[in-house]
């Protein structure tokens, strides 16, 4: 193993951060608006691919948010709806983040991020949260036209890292997107944060479970 690639959206940044922006701009609706923004935001992602009329991650999420405010009977100004945007340019990150990242890149791996989001909310992304050090590549969907689990998202990463496809860990938090990765031939590492959560029933199970990143660093074998 030479390398990890992490999905961002959900793995090392946490989507429902917006809720406290979205309960302040709709007081009493914020649970329910940031659950299903994420939720219309991966479900506009699939459909568009089954459709193939891609749309980049941007306007998906802004899709996703004027259909999740117009569903829960929300009047969402033009300002209103900028703001929420933008707040996807500033996700805060899990707590086992940073020291996850820290201890992998102090070992040598190569951290890389393979994303749905377009490049600039992802380059804006990670340098909000402070991540841009110890990340060596970003990858996105926006290079194949096509969202996760498509294999062709994935097999873009051993010639993008120049690596073989067996040095490869990809790592995610979304139970879907192992699978998809682990389709693809990859080794996955799921991270299953918030315990006990049943697994997709696709065929393609993660090769490992671990509760954080800072776990990661035990399946790697000292030279």
């Amino acid at each position: 193993m030479k390398a990890f690639v992490f999905d961002a959206y959900g793995t090392l940044f946490d989507v429902f951060s917006v809720t406290s922006l979205c309960e302040d701009l709709f007081p009493g609706y914020g649970k329910q608006l940031s659950n299903l923004w994420r939720k219309k935001q991966l479900e506009y992602s699939w459909l568009r691919s089954l459709m193939s009329r891609y749309r980049d991650f941007w306007g998906v999420t802004e899709d996703a948010l004027v259909y999740s405010a117009k569903s829960l009977n929300l009047d969402i100004t033009a300002s209103e709806r900028a703001q929420l945007m933008d707040s996807y340019l500033h996700l805060a990150t899990f707590p086992d983040v940073k020291p996850g990242l820290e201890e992998l890149k102090k070992i040598g791996m190569r951290l890389a991020i393979l994303s749905n989001g377009e490049p600039e909310m992802l380059r804006a992304a990670t340098e909000s949260a402070d991540l841009t050090n110890f990340i060596d590549a970003i990858f996105s969907v926006d290079s194949v036209k096509e969202f996760k689990p498509s294999p062709r998202v994935y097999d873009q990463l051993p010639s993008g890292l120049k690596i073989n496809k067996q040095e490869i860990g990809f790592v995610s938090a979304n139970n879907w997107d192992v699978s998809g990765a682990s389709s693809a031939g990859f080794a996955t590492f799921w991270i299953q944060r918030s315990g006990f959560e049943t697994p997709e029933e696709l065929g393609h199970p993660p090769t490992h479970c671990v509760n954080a990143i800072t776990d990661l660093c035990r399946f790697i074998s000292p030279e």
